[in-house]
């Protein structure tokens, strides 16, 4: 606390620091609490929305209940810097604090430069939640800060497990610790991870084709289309991909708790490690898909960061919908700008969709179901626009299961997850040894340089593009599919019959 004389009254200031939520940043925000002689007030200046110039009549209300007093005098509080905006509940404890320092209730028995205060005031004082303080936890880790935050708020924050969070219930539990009369203890939860799946690749029966598509796919970080008539096992397997991927490190895992946490979402602990499989509706709106609002949040794709984003029923998204997915698909994050502000949320996920042939869902399955018309099988497929085709690497019809297999026992001699996730991690380790990411994320010089074809290959990839019309987009991902395939099978090159599989995956036709 500062004291300056200005013509025979005392000035009095304070500063407390705290942090704003920009998307996944946490910038830093200085509460600089100056009380000064003139006509009562209490003004709030640095680009506060809404609920943070109500912050002023929670703070009156929880001092008072918390048996402090309201300075006499024009309180002025400054929330630096002045140009970032500010949103939510968070600021009350910080301000709160500031007030009672400046005004000389409380003096601080410890640097309270070293320290961070967030949490919503009720107006008796308690502390209640605030959303979106994990990335505020793990930035003021990185600068050595340790962080006073409501005690509602310490199961979702103790996943940084290195962070030094310090739970409160009230307001005058904080004012006893800054003063030294009273202690906050650190949480001592060790979070209990589970990383048991609960779908599994030996419950699917048949379907052989199918699951070497998507342990392909699973390899090498490969987008994926599965085409089939309803009950084919579409969405079955798609749910089962995440068991054959490799666990997030705690990077990763950390990066998606705070995702979740800014959406204001809570994350099962047993599902920390284990990759996201999102599977948003049909009826999704586009800011719903990609994120956004006047706050805003990170939509499903980056909800799916790291691990699937599932589109049943590809062809009933609306078409302007399924356009955005464009640009995130290939750069992996995804820019949401407004008037004040511009937030950039990761989304490198894994597209995974499912769509029937024709609009009743029968159209060649060898029966005498379906009763559609040419036109409307072409407009249903058509539905799905060609740039958003050319940025899928593998299209794969499912076939319906006869009833032989699916009436037979559980065949016992079915490969589990377990045993497809072995060659899925191997395969990931000889990427990340040759290029250091997988080949999904190889960009058009690392394919030509990297992927090196014979001249016979080349001469059949050449003729393939001309007979299928063939974009230069199309031709990479044929060469990155084919890389990985050849990975798989532990080959340094790529031989004809990589290359043939990978270009069966690349067919869209009714």
């Amino acid at each position: 606390m500062e004291l300056r004389r200005i013509g025979g009254s005392v000035s009095q200031l304070s500063k407390v620091f705290t942090r704003a939520s920009t998307g996944l940043d946490a910038p830093v925000v200085t509460i600089e609490v100056h009380i000064s002689g003139g006509l009562p007030g209490f003004s709030i200046v640095g680009l506060p929305e809404g609920a943070v110039r109500e912050s002023k009549d929670r703070v009156r209300s929880a001092l008072m209940n918390s048996r402090f007093k309201l300075p006499k005098g024009r309180i002025t509080v400054s929330l630096a810097p002045a140009n970032l905006p500010k949103s939510s509940g968070r600021y009350d404890l910080p301000i709160a604090l500031g007030v009672l320092i400046a005004s000389g209730q409380i003096k601080p028995d410890i640097d309270i430069a070293q320290f961070e205060f967030y949490g919503e005031l009720g107006l008796d004082g308690l502390l209640h939640s605030t959303e979106g303080l994990l990335p505020a936890v793990i930035a003021a880790h990185k600068d050595s800060h340790d962080l006073v935050i409501p005690y509602d708020n310490h199961e979702q924050c103790v996943l940084a497990q290195e962070a030094r969070i310090l739970p409160a219930k009230n307001l005058l539990q904080v004012c006893e610790f800054i003063t030294g009369i009273g202690t906050l203890e650190r949480p001592m939860i060790q979070p209990d991870f589970d990383t048991k799946h609960d779908k599994n690749f030996s419950q699917v029966k048949g379907q052989y084709h199918a699951k070497r598509a998507l342990e392909i796919a699973a390899s090498g970080g490969h987008n994926l289309l599965l085409r089939g008539t309803p009950g084919s096992g579409k969405t079955m397997l798609a749910e089962r991909l995440p068991s054959i991927l490799p666990s997030l490190d705690n990077e990763a895992a950390l990066q998606r708790a705070a995702i979740y946490s800014v959406a204001n979402k809570s994350i099962d602990l047993s599902q920390f490690y284990i990759r996201p499989f999102r599977s948003p509706h049909h009826s999704s709106s586009a800011v719903a898909l990609v994120g956004g609002g006047s706050s805003p949040r990170p939509g499903e794709i980056s909800l799916a960061h790291g691990g699937v984003l599932f589109l049943d029923e590809l062809p009933e998204f609306p078409r302007h919908v399924l356009e955005v997915l464009r640009q995130p698909l290939e750069s992996g994050e995804v820019h949401v700008s407004r008037a004040q502000q511009q937030v950039t949320f990761p989304a490198n996920f894994q597209l995974v969709g499912a769509m029937n042939p024709c609009p009743c869902g029968y159209y060649g399955d060898g029966t005498s179901k379906c009763h559609c018309t040419e036109d409307q099988i072409s407009k249903y497929q058509m539905k799905i626009s060609g740039p958003l085709l050319d940025r899928i690497d593998m299209i794969l019809d499912v076939p319906p299961v006869s009833k032989e297999v699916l009436l037979s026992p559980q065949d016992k001699t079915t490969e589990n997850s377990e045993t497809i996730r072995v060659r899925v991690l191997d395969c990931y380790n000889r990427q990340l040894k040759r290029q250091g990411k997988l080949n999904d994320q190889l960009d058009a010089n690392e394919v030509d340089s990297l992927i090196i074809l014979s001249a016979d290959n080349k001469q059949l990839l050449e003729n393939v593009m001309d007979q299928l019309h063939l974009s230069a987009r199309a031709y990479h991902r044929i060469l990155k599919v084919a890389r990985t395939i050849a990975d798989l099978d532990h080959a340094d090159t790529i031989e004809s019959q990589h290359l043939i599989e990978a270009i069966g995956y690349r067919r869209y036709n009714g």
